[in-house]
């Protein structure tokens, strides 16, 4: 029966292999891109604060803080981490 499963995961682990170069990839591409976006938006935001429009600087600030390496890209590098060691797991269980 541990033979099946070990027969199981093995594609599985090819899988998430494949899919963690994929994202890790795009991660690295979308937080180049997103870094500029965040520098763009945070000087679009205190441009609008300066002037008499300051609920759209607090939106677009927040919108920076998203779009900045500490927003939506650390979370997905988390959950890429989380494949990650998902396939580990799968590989310490194939070879172990």
């Amino acid at each position: 029966m541990r033979i099946v499963l070990k027969m199981l995961a093995a594609p599985t682990m090819c899988l998430l292999a494949l899919t963690v170069a994929v994202c890790s990839f795009l991660l690295l591409v979308a937080g180049f891109v997103c870094c500029f976006l965040a520098v763009a938006a945070c000087i679009g935001g205190v441009v609008l604060l300066l002037t008499s429009h300051p609920d759209g600087g607090i939106a677009f600030l927040i919108i920076a803080f998203l779009v900045s390496p500490y927003g939506l890209p650390a979370l997905f590098a988390r959950l890429v981490g989380w494949l990650n060691a998902l396939r580990f797991s799968l590989k310490e269980f194939i070879l172990g």
